[in-house]
């Protein structure tokens, strides 16, 4: 698997540990030692300032954050092949699109900003080989008789093991195996302040081409919200007027409510213990990341059926698969011998507090054909950034009758989530702690926040067509992200006419992630059927 030119990528030696086998209590865990870390970067940073100084760029607050203690965040793209990878293939691709982008030729000097110091993105040279990982497995023979499992434990040990912080902060890790639903798998790991989710997924297709037509970049939906033309008459003017004053005051009462509830939680507001809830330091153990496909069609029929989003929908389904989970493990934790009590149990609390947060830039995402544009050197002002703001996401836990009563529960915390300045706010107060009281202070409430609440929730568009990854077909696409301080992350990418669902969690806490995705799956089936029981 050697690059055509001759030059080899890194072999390197990895025993697989998982969270099963491993216990890191004091943080530290994996099997490898990576050469430079942080010290190594600062003095590389320091020796290529002096060379370079014209060609720095400030690292954003957002990004700074990303590096602070107990928030050291990365973002994994499992990518599946329907041939098997030519390594030399992806890497002279690599040179002419990916490595072109600022942030993936830099390395990020992290300072303290205090003396009038300040963090930079400070150019480096790039060397390929050194980024493409093809690792050397301990037991060669799971190739063959468990590749879906080594594929799983593989990205859990990854998890653990910190990214060498004297070269630019991404890899391209190679399984060039079969398994069930692939002739290959990738794994791009991204460290989080090269850019938020959106832009770095935008990113990654910008380095794709349609299967169809090699030529031409993917083709992504987007929404365009289309202004009403304005009205003519006088008492219509009048009217359209006062629509707009209630949509403010609507505006400016959601605001109210969000800001004083993100304060709550940021100090004192926790949500329900759950078998969800992460443990002190669990930023710090190995994430277990697995994925199911469904049907995007299933999808879009409970869509038109509802008059509602397709993010709608996934609020609903992740509701009513949370609501399933959890009843289950309610029912496994209640005492058989006691049946009245065991009945009590079975039911969910009906004032349970679960939430979730997401992270949302303010910065609007650079399209495809920016970035591409930007690769090519045709572009030079296309903004980059981690702009980040949150948002707190309820999510009702309940056991409804009527099944699409998940989606209509959905539907109406989605569209009042939309009337509001939420995530406006909190990156202006973030901002705000940042100048006023420093990163740390920053990262200490955003640490807090997050593990007030029990989740993380992301939901990303993907092309409608097949692509092609530098000449590879691409058959799947299941991104995440882990180093929060959260036992649980839900991720949904459509691709084609699937919506892949993708969870990263502690299996300390949630030690059967599979049966989550079941029964998501499971809820999304039952919502999908009640809908011609209901026409």
């Amino acid at each position: 698997m050697d690059s055509k030119d001759g030059a080899a990528p890194r072999m390197r030696h990895l025993s697989i540990r998982t969270a099963r086998q491993s216990d890191p209590a004091d943080g530290s865990a994996g099997e490898e030692v990576v050469e430079g870390g942080r010290g190594g970067a600062v003095k590389e940073g320091r020796r290529l300032e002096g060379e370079r100084r014209g060609e720095e760029e400030p690292v954003s607050p957002g990004g700074r954050l990303f590096h602070q203690r107990g928030f050291d965040c990365y973002i994994v793209a499992i990518m599946g092949y329907a041939k098997p990878i030519d390594v030399g293939v992806v890497k002279s691709g690599l040179e002419k699109t990916l490595v072109r982008h600022p942030r993936f030729c830099s390395i990020p000097v992290v300072l303290d900003e205090t003396g009038g110091t300040k963090s930079t993105w400070v150019p480096a040279k790039v060397v390929v080989d050194d980024h493409i990982v093809i690792p050397d497995l301990a037991d060669p023979r799971r190739i063959t008789t468990s590749p879906d499992q080594l594929v799983e434990d593989y990205i859990a040990s990854l998890t653990c093991i910190p990214m060498d912080h004297s070269r630019p902060l991404w890899e391209l890790h190679v399984l060039n195996f079969p398994t069930s639903d692939a002739a290959a798998v990738a794994v791009l790991r991204l460290h989080h302040s090269l850019g938020d989710g959106v832009s770095l997924m935008s990113l990654l297709l910008a380095c794709t081409r349609k299967s169809s037509h090699p030529d031409s970049l993917p083709t992504v939906p987007s929404h365009y919200s289309r202004r009403p033309p304005a009205p003519k008459r006088l008492h219509a003017r009048v009217f359209t007027l006062l629509l707009w004053l209630w949509a403010f005051l609507i505006l400016t009462w959601n605001t109210l409510v969000d800001v004083v509830c993100f304060t709550a939680t940021s100090i004192f507001l926790k949500d329900t213990p759950t078998p969800l809830m992460g443990s002190q330091g669990v930023e710090q153990r190995p994430k277990r990341i697995v994925h199911r496909s469904v049907s995007l069609d299933d999808i879009k029929d409970v869509k038109n059926a509802m008059h509602c989003t397709i993010n709608d929908v996934l609020v609903g389904v992740t509701s009513a698969g949370l609501s399933r989970y959890l009843s289950r493990r309610q029912e496994q934790n209640s005492n058989d011998d006691d049946k009245n009590k065991n009945k009590k149990k079975k039911e969910l609390p009906s004032n349970l507090r679960l939430r979730s947060t997401l992270l949302v830039n303010i910065r609007p995402a650079p399209g495809i054909h920016a970035l591409a544009e930007l690769m090519e050197g045709r572009d030079d002002g296309t903004k980059w950034g981690n702009l980040i703001g949150y948002i707190i996401l309820p999510f009702e836990i309940f056991n409804h009758k009527d099944p699409l009563d998940y989606v209509r529960r959905g539907k109406a915390i989605a569209d009042r989530k939309k009337n509001s300045l939420e995530a406006i706010f909190t990156y202006k107060s973030a901002e705000l702690v940042v100048k006023c009281l420093g990163i740390k202070a920053a990262a200490k409430l955003c640490h807090r926040m997050l593990t007030h609440t029990t989740l993380s929730f992301s939901n990303m568009v993907g092309p409608v067509e097949e692509i092609e990854f530098f000449g590879h077909p691409l058959v799947y696409l299941a991104p995440s992200a882990y180093g929060h301080p959260q036992a649980l992350t839900i991720h949904f990418q459509s691709y084609m006419n699937t919506m892949k669902i993708v969870l990263a969690v502690d299996d300390k806490v949630i030690s059967d992630p599979h049966q989550l995705l079941v029964d998501f799956a499971e809820s999304l089936k039952i919502i999908r059927e009640a809908i011609p029981a209901r026409s």
